[in-house]
């Protein structure tokens, strides 16, 4: 057994109506809050009524694309201009990465640039940020519990990551009430994003006993809830479950690495505007499928090839089940979600070379249970299309 390690926030609260804590745990940890909120905020109200009666001064900003150098800038300065010592994102994946990035770099200085990869120096952060509270609104990125943001540079044309266990908010507050309201394609694309967190971190070359539990579990409410919670988003049951799964995802991908699904997923985000979480969906059963037949190809005895007969049991609730059969099941699925191929968002034939190229070198293909080549590479992102 390798060496591994575990992190986590600091506080995990889970639970339906956990959201009605946020003043009284924020009261005892600061009393200037800036609010990230996502672009619907439709839960920022009363929040910031239940802030005021608890003696906290509240300012809003309102994240309405996924994080950029350039709302990172501003919100950093609404913090500054306002003496903020907390701060709480409400929202989707790109609201918690917003405020957990603004909350790192308050009390570490420099630009943000100082700090990004690829694109920056990649300095490495060396100070705890301000207390950070998150709580997520959708079901999908597992956000709360990730020692990572990713910023977008539209200029360049790239998603890069800051990383750093600094990043890891203080208290995670998951409320599965906040998801039943979400759209049925959110929750589809959102619920895939947690399953590829779930399966690829299972099958990655940096798999660990604890990620491993976690995905297992993880692995078996996603697949027996997305369904469920996208035909009726007011199974409370279904809604839970996908809950617990992002979170489990989140957990799992902050200690083990990913794969080739991220690895494209980052490229091609920073290239067209496609919500990240399609991108995964689209993609999930394709590099299964791709990565199983290399696995048969080349390393035939590789633990990453049971590791796939075992997803194919727990999607499928079968424990005879072989890793084609998990094949088939995520294929039957994005299906019945209604996920979209790639190409309604513009992604061309022509733009394949270069997209492989890019993710050659993305972190999270490092991840992938086996080095695809890179006619399996653009085979992947042709069958996308």
């Amino acid at each position: 057994m390798r060496r591994f390690e575990f992190t986590t926030a600091s506080r995990i609260i889970f639970g339906e109506g956990v959201i009605k804590e946020v003043a009284s745990l924020a009261s005892s940890m600061g009393k200037r809050l800036l609010v990230v909120s996502g672009i619907k905020g439709e839960h920022v109200g009363f929040l910031t009524e239940d802030l005021r009666a608890s003696g906290i001064a509240s300012f809003l900003i309102e994240v309405v694309t996924e994080p950029t150098i350039d709302s990172i800038q501003h919100g950093l300065q609404v913090a500054y201009e306002n003496s903020c010592d907390m701060v709480l994102s409400l929202g989707g994946g790109s609201a918690i990465d917003t405020g957990k990035v603004i909350a790192v770099l308050a009390t570490n200085g420099g630009e943000i640039l100082d700090y990004l990869e690829v694109i920056g120096k990649g300095r490495q952060i060396q100070n705890p940020g301000l207390t950070m509270i998150a709580v997520p609104t959708t079901a999908g990125t597992g956000a709360e519990v990730t020692r990572n943001a990713v910023i977008g540079s539209p200029e360049m044309g790239v998603k890069v990551s800051l990383r750093s266990h600094w990043i890891l908010p203080k208290v995670a507050l998951i409320d599965p009430e906040l998801t039943y309201s979400l759209p049925s394609e959110v929750t589809a694309a959102t619920g895939l994003d947690a399953l590829t967190q779930l399966i690829e971190p299972f099958a990655s070359v940096s798999a660990n006993p604890l990620t491993d539990a976690v995905c297992r579990d993880g692995i078996r409410w996603a697949a027996g809830c997305l369904r469920r919670a996208y035909a009726d988003g007011q199974d409370t049951e279904a809604r839970r479950g996908m809950a617990l799964a992002s979170l489990f995802g989140g957990m799992a991908l902050a200690n083990a690495r990913l794969g080739a699904v991220h690895g494209f997923a980052g490229v091609i985000g920073g290239k067209f505007p496609i919500p990240h979480g399609v991108i995964c969906a689209c993609l999930l059963p394709i590099v299964t499928e791709v990565n199983l037949r290399a696995l048969q190809s080349r390393q035939p005895e590789a633990i990453a090839k049971l590791r796939y007969d075992e997803i194919g049991q727990l999607v499928t609730g079968n424990s005879k089940a072989k890793a084609e059969d998990g094949v088939q099941w995520l294929a039957e699925l994005t299906r019945a979600l209604n996920i979209p191929s790639l190409s309604v968002y513009g992604l061309t034939q022509a733009a394949i070379t270069g997209l492989v190229e890019m993710a050659k070198q993305s972190s999270s293909m490092k991840g992938n249970p086996i080095l695809l080549t890179d006619l399996e590479l653009e085979e992947i992102l042709e069958r996308a299309l």
